[in-house]
């Protein structure tokens, strides 16, 4: 039986997280340059780089434009509750800037409603200190953006007063590279895409949510209540 050799980026990957799972290399301590460690290692940069990138994709390591890689402190896991309006940790921290702009493309589809119809983005990043934990692009109609105010934990609300039924998608996919900037994540790394429909007693779409949870941090957790007709049959 032939025993498979690990390969060169798995063997440094090994090594480097050792070194950080016995405190040799410590959060918030910057590597040395992917020059010096491929010197290190005898490999080339970009066999380095590739090691690097199963580590980035763990979420052991975090690659700063202009920097470097930096080990990553442990992260706060998030758990989505399906249908929440505040759906992260309430003690994290929650930026957010409000656009106006209009319907087009996906998002007339999205809300079903006329293309170039106004609507209200807020565009959401939670933080842990200061390292981006999650982003939400929200989008409400322009007549129901009034309406909507930030609630406790920094996160908008308002329609849900209106809204009798929400749907969700759930997604695993590879983040684009503007999400991937924005988190400051690995573009390897997969993420939860969460595409959050809520409608009225009208069926008008009253808010639809996109959220992106890195895959390295969060849980998505869905209850099911089943209704009196279902519990009836039961038996």
């Amino acid at each position: 039986m032939t025993r498979s050799v690990p390969s060169r980026r798995h063997t440094i990957a090994d090594d480097l997280r050792t070194q950080i799972s016995t405190g040799r290399l410590k959060a918030g301590e910057r590597l040395p340059s992917e020059t010096q460690l491929a010197a290190h290692y005898k490999v080339s940069t970009p066999t380095l780089r590739n090691a690097l990138a199963l580590l980035q994709a763990e979420g052991l390591i975090e690659k700063v434009h202009g920097k470097g890689n930096f080990i990553r402190s442990p992260l706060r896991r998030i758990t989505y509750a399906g249908g929440g309006r505040t759906p992260f940790d309430p003690t994290l921290q929650v930026s957010i800037r409000t656009t106006n702009l209009r319907a087009r493309g996906h998002l007339r589809a999205l809300l079903r409603v006329a293309s170039n119809s106004p609507l209200t983005e807020f565009l959401c990043i939670t933080h842990e200190g200061k390292s981006p934990h999650s982003l939400a692009r929200i989008y409400v109609p322009r007549d129901l953006a009034p309406a909507v105010q930030l609630g406790s934990s920094g996160w908008p609300q308002g329609t849900e007063a209106t809204s009798t039924r929400i749907r969700e998608t759930v997604t695993a996919r590879l983040p684009t590279p503007e999400e991937a900037s924005t988190l400051r994540i690995s573009s390897a790394l997969a993420v939860l895409a969460i595409t959050s429909v809520a409608t009225d007693a009208t069926d008008r779409v009253v808010e639809a949510a996109l959220l992106v949870l890195p895959g390295d941090r969060a849980d998505a957790v869905f209850t099911t209540h089943p209704t009196s007709e279902e519990r009836g049959t039961e038996g």
